[in-house]
Parts: C-alpha cells; structure tokens; sequence
C-alpha cells in the first residue's frame, strides 16, 4: 500500500496539471496556493483508492434505490428534504424541501429498474404529488418573493430539472400528468421571473427588494441555466434573453488562472482573494465550464483544467465534508461544495473528447467512492437527513455517463 506521502505524489505526477502545456490553454497556471494560505499544510489525501468496477456501480445504485425509499419523510411520506443550517421559522425552508425531494426523484427514476419498481414508482408519484402542491405554500410564491436572503429558488430550479426529466423520459404517472405539466410551467415561469435585475443569473442572497441588482452566483446560476436548458429541449418557451445574460454571468466569473469567483464578475483584485483561488472553487469551476460547453461557449481544453483542478485539490473539498460551519477559511469550503462538486466533476468528464473519458470517470469515482458509507450512503453533512441528497447526488454522478443533457444553441435573431 502506498503510504499517504507517495500517493500525494503518485497522483500529482499522474494527473495533468490544469493549465499544464500539453493541453495547450491559453490560461495561466493557477497557484496551488493563496498567500493566505502558504503556512497551511495541505491535505492529506486518502492512503488507498478502491478499484471502481462496473459491479460496484450497479450494487451502489441498488443500495442507493433501497436507502433512498427507506428515508422517504412526513406525513404523507412524500418528501426528502435537504437539510442545512439555515432555518425560516425555526423549520427547514419550503425550497429546501422541495429542491432535496426533487433531487432524489430525479436519482431514483433514472437509476437501472424503475420501470419494474413499483414501490419505487409509488414512491415518485408521492413525492411528485409534494413538489406540485408546493406551488401553493406561501414560502414558494413567486409574487411575495422579495430577494434578501432566500432559497425559494433552490426549490424552482429542482423542480423543474426534474419535472422537465420526466416528461422527456415519458416517466410522469399517468394519474398526475397534468397536474405535472401545469407545475412545470409554473415552475419555469417562477425562475424567470427571480432573474436578477438588469444583471442576469441568480442569487440566493440579494439586496433587500425583488427589483434591486445584486451580485449573481455562479453556484446558483449554473444549475438554473441547466433546467431552463431542459425546459427548452422539451419545446417550453424560454426567454433566450434570460439564458444569454445567465451565460454571460458565468464567462464573467472566470479569473485568468482558470479560477471562477463565487459571486459577481470576476476582476484583478480577485486573483489575490483565498476565497476565490483554484482549491476552494473546484465545484463551481466545473459547474461553470460544464454548462458554458453546453451552449458551445467552453472548450476540451478549460472542461479538462476543470477537471484536473478537481483531481488535484480533492483534499481541502474532503476536509470540510461532514464539518459544523459552513465557509471556512483558507479558501472558504464549504461542507455543500462536497456532492456539488462530485457531481459537476462527473459531468464535465463526459464532456472531454471520447478516448479520455474512460480514465478521467475512473479517477472522478475513484474519489467519489473513498467517501461512502458502510451502510452505501454519502453524505457531505452533519444531518442524518442528508444523507438522501448526499446519496442521491452520488447515484447521479454515477449514471452521468447516460445522461444526456440537453444543450442549448442560441436561437437566430428576428
């Protein structure tokens, strides 16, 4: 067994560097670490990596199915939601819950088997019978939201990623279809209407006032473009002005180091900002180069220095994973970075040239699989509840290979 000091060496020597030369980018090397954080030892990465085959992947998706239908909650047993610190009125938030059922939905309806499982299929009707109800509960309105801090949006982007999966798969239960397509629409037209003002993307916390800018996420602003992508391959009308600007805000985010802020664009101050170095943005970095490449606005080569970033700086992802806090320095990981960034990570793989992709899945997994649990799950927090996204986001990266995300081409001009 190599000892954890060789290993560290092994994977750096093995894995292209991102902006290494033989890739040919045109970005800068991006600098393993921050002033800040030169007298911080780097993490220790993990002292064995397990040998990810086509078995295991089959017995983590049938685990996961099992664990997943086990932690189906309240009263109707209708939901998963996801937990984090944060709290309106002391309970979990409405957007919380619905964006962690609709995650799982999502996992369970495309991993192997759904449609010979009934109790799973069961299962999906109740959770889809929550996130279509959800359109009424006060928490989720589009007309009383009023920015500042709110998650409501997490709760529109999920569901409608996985409302959009169902009807492209033909998955939505007969009994429900309507009542599935009206909650699509609505849930389409609630995510427009929250873009930012005059600067596009989104953000969960915002100015004060639904009508004032504020800077946009790139960690939220990703994954809203994709469902708004999934809205348009399935012929839902989708303002192409509100993707542009989206898209724009993420090519504004990138730092000449490959590095990608967290929120708002992306200037020279910000090279010399820990929080916005290479080690702690791996997740959004994938994020962003993912969804770019899907509207033809990336490349193989910033796609691979994602990935590659990923692969090298996995260690200070795992030291926040399962932790109290949330952005902790010295590049402000947060523990939610963990399954995010595994499952972009898995997706910007299947967007590299074809023969590459086969080693590259291997090592994303390779890491994804040195943190499951004994008892099959994931989980990147300190709440038993969210093992189920954990879990979930996982199983997701591990069908990646049979995805298909839609992609998005601009429409021509009138």
């Amino acid at each position: 067994m190599l000892q954890p000091r060789t290993l560290a060496l092994a994977l750096l020597a093995s894995t292209p560097l991102f902006g290494c030369a033989s890739h040919r980018t045109p970005h800068a090397s991006p600098a393993m670490l921050q002033p800040a954080a030169r007298n911080v030892a780097p993490p220790t990465p993990p002292a064995q990596l397990p040998d990810v085959t086509p078995e295991l992947i089959k017995e983590s998706l049938a685990k996961g199915v099992e664990v997943l239908l086990s932690m189906q909650e309240g009263d109707n047993r209708d939901q998963w939601p996801y937990e984090g610190v944060y709290r309106e009125k002391g309970e979990i938030p409405i957007g919380y819950r619905v964006g962690g059922t609709a995650i799982v939905v999502m996992a369970l309806a495309r991993a192997p088997g759904y449609a010979e499982d009934a109790p799973r299929q069961e299962a999906v009707a109740r959770a889809l019978a929550f996130i279509c109800g959800s359109r009424s509960h006060p928490g989720m309105s589009i007309d009383d939201y009023a920015a500042g801090y709110d998650v409501r949006a997490w709760g529109y982007i999920e569901a409608l990623q996985c409302l959009c999966l169902l009807q492209r798969l033909g998955l939505a239960p007969e009994a429900s279809k309507q009542e599935c397509a009206d909650a699509l629409d609505w849930y389409l037209a609630a995510l427009q209407r929250i873009e930012i003002p005059r600067v596009g993307g989104w953000n969960y916390a915002r100015p004060p006032g639904a009508e004032n800018p504020g800077a946009p996420s790139t960690f939220m602003t990703g994954p809203a473009l994709e469902a708004l992508f999934a809205a348009a391959a399935i012929g839902k009308p989708v303002d192409a002005h509100v993707i542009q600007r989206g898209l724009a805000v993420l090519e504004k985010s990138r730092l000449a180091t490959g590095s990608v802020v967290y929120s708002g664009e992306a200037g020279a101050r910000d090279l010399d900002r820990t929080s916005n170095a290479t080690p702690g943005a791996v997740g959004r970095m994938n994020c962003v180069e993912s969804v770019l490449s899907r509207a033809g606005q990336s490349s193989p080569e910033r796609v691979r220095a994602a990935v590659d970033a990923f692969l090298v700086h996995w260690g200070w992802l795992d030291q926040r994973r399962a932790k109290n806090g949330t952005h902790v320095a010295p590049y402000n990981v947060a523990p939610y970075y963990f399954m995010f960034a595994h499952l972009y990570a898995a997706q910007s793989v299947e967007l590299l040239p074809r023969g590459e992709r086969a080693e590259y899945r291997r090592r994303v997994l390779q890491m994804l699989f040195v943190t499951r649990a004994e008892d099959g799950t994931w989980n990147d927090r300190v709440f038993k509840r969210s093992a189920a996204f954990g879990t979930a986001m996982a199983m997701l990266a591990l069908l990646e290979p049979d995805a298909a995300h839609p992609t998005w081409t601009q429409p021509p001009a009138q």
